[in-house]
């Protein structure tokens, strides 16, 4: 089996699906132009039957964007299908992902239907797509919560109707890491043709756990990650692109790389965020504005002695330019020297000392020390050293 992870982006489809953070059309495509330079595998551009607007997303995202493969939404139904397909005609590489559920759950209170007839309306619906497309996505929809056997059933079903890609996906965020590893290695052991599709994972956050069930999939046989930037999507949102990307290049020993260019992360990110109008929050993994920040003394001094003491990745790796030291009412004395001596100030021990005292009394006022209250500060207690540094 390759070691390559293929990076199926859904910023454009799940990702706006969050509240108020639709975009328009000029905006998705300059996402989409960003996510090509990334190195998206697949760009899903939208759910071209669910408006006017959507539609015209996807057909002028196919004609800007020549490099992923341009991806529809379908429901498993004749019109959401063709109008799909009419929405790709000018995509360069196509692919319709079409499908229904697959829990007894959906079965019986969304689709008010059986397990026989979800069965073979799944393998009309790929049938029905293969004649429009050769690259055909299946997803069973809240996969997680599905009966083994019969998910199965409707894996081996789609595969032989035609499908290229089969999603797995934990719709509602509802399964534990090795639950959900364990049920993708059920499908690998027990769909017998499953050597004749890529097998996708397509995990949702609402337990926190999105990226750690998407990773034990890729484990355990998945070669296809669904993923958003920033982790945005519907409810608390979807597994996280560059989670993923750094969880594989961090973790050498899985032995599972993608094809994404990490140095772009950050400036990605940054662009998502604007355009969505959806602030990172602060403690977001990779791209959140505290995920290089050091604010404890005692980690401040031992990233300052060696910066592996305390970070796993080079912020340079995902296009942030440095970590940041900040000064807090918990910073310690080697952070504050080392500010100082940033800012062209030099101290001995006992002049260290004294300055300390009155930066902590500070910072239990003021909460956040900026490079100013330190210039005052020298200024106030050592006007000799301020007015040598002006010179």
């Amino acid at each position: 089996m390759s070691d390559r992870v293929y990076i199926f982006d859904t910023t454009l489809r799940d990702g706006e699906q969050v509240p108020g953070c639709q975009l328009t059309t000029k905006e998705k495509i300059e996402i989409a132009i960003e996510l090509e330079a990334l190195g998206v595998d697949i760009l899903e551009a939208g759910f071209p039957i669910s408006s006017p607007g959507d539609f015209n997303s996807v057909v002028e995202i196919s004609k800007a964007v020549r490099n992923p493969i341009i991806c529809g939404l379908a429901r498993a139904k004749k019109e959401d299908i063709e109008i799909t397909a009419d929405a790709l005609k000018f995509a360069k590489y196509k692919r319709i992902h079409t499908g229904i559920g697959s829990s007894d759950m959906h079965i019986k209170y969304k689709f008010n239907s059986t397990r026989e007839k979800i069965l073979e309306q799944a393998v009309w619906a790929v049938k029905y797509a293969k004649s429009f497309v050769e690259d055909v996505e299946f997803y069973a929809e809240d996969a997680g919560r599905a009966d083994l056997n019969f998910l199965v059933q409707l894996v081996e079903a789609v595969i032989g109707a035609g499908a290229t890609v089969v999603n797995i996906p934990d719709t509602t965020g509802y399964c534990l890491p090795h639950t959900f590893g364990n049920r993708i290695k059920y499908v690998f052991e027990h769909v017998k043709n499953v050597h004749k599709a890529t097998i996708s994972v397509h995990c949702h956050n609402d337990l926190g756990l999105a990226s750690a069930n998407a990773v034990e999939g890729l484990v355990n046989g998945a070669r296809q990650v669904e993923v958003t930037m920033n982790g945005i999507g519907e409810r608390a949102g979807n597994t996280s692109l560059e989670e993923v990307a750094m969880i594989l290049k961090t973790h050498q020993d899985l032995k599972l790389h993608t094809n994404i260019n990490t140095k772009l992360i950050y400036p990605t990110s940054l662009l998502v965020s604007e355009l969505m109008r959806m602030p990172v929050q602060p403690n977001k993994a990779i791209v959140g504005k505290n995920a290089f920040a050091h604010s404890s003394g005692i980690h401040q001094d031992g990233f300052l002695k060696h910066a592996e003491n305390y970070e796993i990745i080079n912020p340079q790796e995902v296009g942030i330019p440095s970590s940041s030291i900040v000064l807090t009412a918990r910073s310690g004395r080697h952070a504050l020297k080392h500010r100082l001596e940033l800012l062209g100030y030099s101290f001995d021990k006992a002049e260290l000392d004294d300055m300390y005292k009155k930066f902590i009394a500070l910072a239990d006022e003021k909460k956040l020390i900026t490079d100013e209250d330190l210039q005052e500060l020298v200024a106030e207690q050592y006007p000799v050293k301020a007015e040598a540094n002006r010179k």
